[in-house]
């Protein structure tokens, strides 16, 4: 069954700590499948085609192609003011995935996980997602008031079929982390790489550029003159060609040489530029307080967690989910991730370069075996066209033998 570790008490306020690792097909009873639609696709649990170790290992998998799917677990729930959450998992798509998700979202507690879909409204999302060459990013999604907002920064995801490890920080001061197998990938505030609220600062409404302002650096030099010799046709006829022999011109018109560049040409004059005594620099538009901006110190505030969902679509199915963990405790997310999805890891990669090896080396024998073959058809071939031009030269032989026995046996008189 899912093994709950420090289960998060009764009390909203208490610190929350879950870790969710899959065991056995116990997890059915804690996971709900969603019903919003028939086709959702179906969740096997298992530890892949290579691994770690093979109880530790075993999570989610989605096990149908070009499908939706749509779970989700359910614990107490509970608000993370003034604390840190802290939200983490793993991901393996050892499938090498194409196109598809492989993110979490976090509900509040009144989701209804039998209907539980897309346009679900949820409190964050956070994890990879990959389509082809164009995207290979991780989402940060925050709902605030109401309104899902993207982080404005780019996070590069892991597109191997490794397992990796996913984490988000998300402090009481406002602050956030982003780390992918236990290392830092990107960090800031809420305020400055969402757009939750309206710039502080906007341009006065009232303030416009003086029309006496001279923004221009450089000026014409109004004492430069264009040379009399400067103007010079671009092209010129060519004085070497010579008109063709054999040119009609009543049927051809009169002829013309063919046109090239005029090596003496220089272009459209300008005059030079210098230095503008009446520059005032760049025209800066004055700012104001923006008088709809209201801090708020609450974004990062969720009053009812108490769903954590896989929501997502794969086009390529395969993809296994593990080790989610919730707590308010940074250190202990780094213990538990090294504990867990640390130990792992090397078995897990040594595993599969050796699966790797072994395939390399049985594409090369059977490479190997089809150029064997091919090699002996070709040999045959050749074998053949030898007897076939062995047995050609022989008819050719008795034929010849033959034509001189008939002559042998006409009388001589005849010959």
């Amino acid at each position: 069954t899912i093994i709950s570790k420090a289960l998060m008490l009764a009390n909203s306020s208490a610190s929350p700590n879950l870790l969710l690792v899959f065991c056995s097909d116990g997890w059915r009873s804690r996971w709900v499948n969603s019903k919003h639609k028939s086709d959702y696709g179906e969740w096997k649990l298992t530890a892949g085609n290579f691994y770690g170790d093979a109880e530790k290992d075993k999570g989610l998998q989605t096990s149908q192609d070009a499908r939706f799917y749509a779970v989700s677990a359910r614990f107490e729930p509970f608000s993370n003011e003034g604390k840190p959450l802290v939200i983490q998992f793993t991901v393996k798509h050892e499938q090498k995935i194409d196109c598809g998700g492989g993110y979490v979202k976090v509900f509040p507690s009144d989701l209804d996980q039998a209907d539980m879909h897309g346009e679900s409204s949820y409190y964050l999302m956070f994890g990879p997602d990959i389509c082809g060459y164009s995207t290979k990013k991780v989402h940060v999604i925050f709902n605030y008031k109401g309104k899902n907002h993207l982080i404005k920064k780019e996070i590069k995801c892991k597109d191997d079929e490794l397992s990796h490890l996913y984490t988000l920080i998300l402090n009481p001061d406002q602050t956030y982390e982003v780390k992918i197998d236990n290392e830092k990938v990107e960090s800031g505030t809420l305020e400055d790489d969402w757009d939750f609220l309206p710039p502080k600062k906007i341009k006065d409404p009232e303030a416009k550029k003086p029309e006496d302002w001279d923004d221009r650096a450089k000026i014409d030099d109004a004492d430069d003159t264009k040379p009399e010799d400067w103007d010079k046709p671009e092209n010129i006829p060519d004085p070497d060609a010579k008109k063709p022999e054999d040119w009609d011109e009543d049927m051809d018109g009169e002829w013309e040489p063919p046109m090239i560049p005029n090596p003496e040409y220089k272009g459209e004059w300008k005059p030079k530029q210098i230095d503008n005594p009446n520059y005032k620099g760049v025209w800066v538009h004055p700012e104001i307080d923006n008088p709809e901006y209201s801090a708020d110190s609450n974004i990062y505030k969720f009053d009812k967690i108490g769903v954590l969902g896989l929501d997502l679509w794969q086009v390529k199915s395969g993809t296994i989910f593990d080790n989610f963990l919730i707590t308010d405790d940074i250190k202990e997310a780094e213990d538990i991730a090294k504990e867990t999805w640390g130990v792992t890891k090397e078995p897990e990669k040594k595993m599969k370069q050796e699966q790797d090896d072994l395939k390399q080396k049985e594409e090369e024998e059977k490479n190997k075996e089809q150029d064997t073959e091919a090699d002996e058809e070709e040999d045959e071939d050749v074998d053949e066209e030898e007897e076939e031009e062995d047995e050609e030269t022989k008819d050719e032989v008795e034929d010849a033998l033959s034509e001189m026995d008939e002559e042998e046996a006409k009388p001589r008189d005849e010959l």
